[in-house]
């Protein structure tokens, strides 16, 4: 059986074409990318070792390995953070003993105060598995009509992979896809992300399975939304981490002009409606 370690390093093996590291091409073989034999000379380690990572008949690495693996796939700072965390987990530091179940969906008051303070802004608390925990008015105002914040309690992650409207409402929808799955390896806790990973995996089909085993490290670039009123909206992400409360404050900032005049006119659409942040 694998571990997600494994899984990732023999991804990014089998996406690495040997001319791009210097190597010589060795002719047809099986599979595409690296092979095992030149990602363990580069690393340091023997082929046989190297498998057993892979495989997961080798759950606990060294870091020196590690960082060693890092460097002999070339990742870039955002992938080796990944692979860190992977090793970390695959080591049983993190392995659910406990029955799976859902996360606490509390937000403290002190967010929600700050949460207050950031009207008429576009802002919202969530967590890595999606569940959207409290926002702004203007959030609501912005994504009303999309039915992003159906029901008692939304889930970004659902939406995304279960809704079809999601596909309209995200011009970007496979970027944003991409950021959801990989964002369950970072869940408030393994036993939470299995909980939520069996319970969707039924509905939301190949489209997030095939997404949360091939661990890409997404950008995160300009979130580009459309709105059902007409306008496209082009939004930078500045997210503040609440690691006590395993929970991210996420601000949505106008990226152009012609962005800020439309969120001004969405904005103004619901005033006088009062509503309590969820």
């Amino acid at each position: 059986m694998g571990t997600p370690l494994g899984d990732f390093v023999r991804a990014k093996r089998d996406s690495i074409q040997p001319g791009t590291l210097g190597l010589p091409d060795r002719g047809r073989r099986r599979s595409p990318g690296l092979r095992r034999l030149d990602l363990a000379t580069r690393a340091g380690v023997s082929v046989e070792y190297l498998t057993r990572i892979e495989q997961g008949r080798d759950r606990n690495p060294s870091v020196a390995v590690v960082n060693a693996l890092a460097d002999a796939l070339s990742l870039d700072p955002a992938e080796r953070g990944h692979l860190r965390y992977l090793a970390k987990i695959t080591g049983g530091e993190c392995v659910a003993h406990n029955r799976p179940a859902a996360p606490s969906r509390e937000v403290r008051p002190s967010v929600l105060r700050t949460l207050r303070l950031l009207e008429p802004g576009l802002a919202l608390v969530t967590n890595r598995l999606g569940d959207l925990l409290a926002h702004t008015d203007a959030f609501e105002s912005v994504t009303s009509g999309t039915g992003l914040l159906d029901g008692d309690a939304p889930n970004l992650t659902r939406y995304v992979f279960t809704d079809p409207r999601a596909r309209t409402f995200f011009a970007d929808w496979e970027d944003v896809a991409d950021e959801q799955a990989f964002d369950l390896w970072l869940g408030p806790s393994v036993e939470n992300t299995e909980w939520f990973t069996a319970q969707l995996a039924p509905v939301a089909g190949p489209d997030f399975t095939r997404r949360l085993n091939r661990h890409v490290v997404p950008e995160r670039g300009v979130l580009r939304l459309r709105h059902p009123a007409g306008p496209e909206l082009r939004l930078d992400r500045e997210t503040l981490e609440l690691p006590a409360d395993a929970q991210q404050l996420v601000v949505l900032l106008p990226a152009d002009e012609s962005t800020a005049r439309a969120v001004d006119e969405l904005r103004g659409h619901s005033l006088g409606r009062l509503r309590a942040i969820s």
